[in-house]
């Protein structure tokens, strides 16, 4: 049974993340040929990363912040995990601890896999939740271990496993939920959503020609041990994500956890990268421009500032396409408040345009004066206290 939820607080509040970054030759998120993944969009083909690629990137930045234990993890093998846990929790062997597993697990009716100690598909679970669920048959285990298959599925059935799963969500399932078609208790609704990363402007896929060098090659022979090539491509990308605070209440239960969650949200979420091929090309950067805006209507994705691609503008100061892209980005951003008369809550910004001054006070004027990413989350955290406090009221 799942716990009621919190209550919500209104208006309710979303948590924008527009960020531009610039990655030189690259291949971060590669499709079914090995290239790396297009759109085509405002006419033009453009490079793209998927929001499932810079959603796992976000949750392995997560892994190196968070403890362990606080993270999920996503699996088939979870009725293994968890007789792994009842093994190590109790005096049982393998194979009567995969029994109580199997048993504990048979109320969530998951789908059985083609192995043994697998589901049919990846569950999205917090570590602590398995160890709940390990923890209710520890005490007794062998007791449970001594009964037959009926007496064991009659005795488990009073045991709370699904409520297990349905509390003390970890941060990373609160934010990005969790879907078990088959079993409805389970959804948890994601608090975030991210966007597919676009280019700002068009793109062309080019091909690195390598060979490799056979080093025990004699002196006689001659040729390369194996040549391949690797498709790249170059681009500024505009990211963007939203987390519906109100959402994360609901999947937490405690507004300083809350908030916690969406800190750890947006630093990694700005920080973090995918890293396909990133031994062939060394591609990780920071962003050249990370702006926060707290809404109270509705999430705002920006992209339609790059529907028209962009181009360098060697007019303005010789500046480049990243320039250029954050100008189009705080125009867009002043022309939505402006049309719909939708003021934010709250706006920061950090950028590295502070010696270009036509750039700086386009973004000054849009997202007001450039602070240190530390900063934009200290602000961020201060204004979502304030604002939970006065829902409680």
């Amino acid at each position: 049974m799942r716990p009621p939820a919190a209550r919500i607080p209104e208006p309710r509040i979303y948590v924008d993340i527009h960020i531009l970054q610039t990655v030189p030759p690259a291949n971060l998120n590669r499709d079914d040929q090995g290239n790396p993944k297009e759109a085509f969009y405002g006419g033009v083909r453009r490079s793209r990363v998927s929001s499932q690629a810079w959603k796992r990137a976000t949750r392995k930045h997560f892994a190196e912040r968070v403890p362990e234990q606080d993270l999920a993890t996503r699996t088939r093998r979870v009725i293994a995990a968890l007789a792994d846990r009842i093994e190590h929790g109790t005096a049982l062997g393998k194979e009567p601890a995969l029994r109580l597993a199997e048993a504990l697990l048979s109320q969530l009716a998951l789908s059985a896999g083609k192995k043994k100690g697998e589901s049919a598909y990846l569950l999205f679970y917090g570590r602590r939740q398995l160890d709940a669920v390990a923890a209710l048959v520890r005490d007794r285990a062998h007791e449970l271990a001594g009964l037959d298959d009926e007496a064991l599925a009659e005795t488990v059935k009073t045991m709370d496993v699904r409520e297990k799963f349905s509390t003390g969500h970890p941060i990373d399932v609160a934010l990005f939920g969790r879907m078990v078609a088959d079993i409805p208790a389970l959804k948890v609704d994601a608090a975030a959503q991210v966007a597919h990363a676009l280019s700002t402007h068009a793109v062309e896929l080019e091909f690195d020609y390598f060979t490799a060098v056979d080093d025990e090659q004699s002196d006689d022979e001659t040729g390369a041990g194996m040549i391949g090539s690797i498709g790249f491509n170059s681009a500024t990308l505009y990211r963007y994500a939203t987390v519906g605070v109100h959402q994360l209440l609901q999947n937490l239960t405690e507004g300083e956890t809350a908030v916690n969650a969406v800190e750890e949200f947006v630093t990694s979420f700005a920080r973090s990268i995918p890293s396909g091929y990133t031994n062939a090309f060394a591609h990780r950067t920071l962003p050249s421009l990370v702006s926060v805006v707290v809404r109270r209507d509705q999430p705002v994705n920006l992209v339609s500032a790059f529907e028209r691609p962009v181009s360098a503008s060697p007019g303005v100061n010789g500046s480049g396409i990243a320039a250029e892209s954050a100008r189009r980005l705080a125009r867009e951003h002043l022309q939505a408040i402006a049309t719909w008369g939708d003021t934010p809550a709250f706006t920061a910004a950090s950028h590295t345009y502070t010696d270009a001054p036509e750039t700086s006070d386009a973004l000054r004027e849009a997202f007001g004066s450039p602070v240190p990413f530390t900063k934009v989350l200290s602000g961020l955290r201060a204004h979502l206290v304030d604002n939970l406090k006065q829902a409680e009221q």
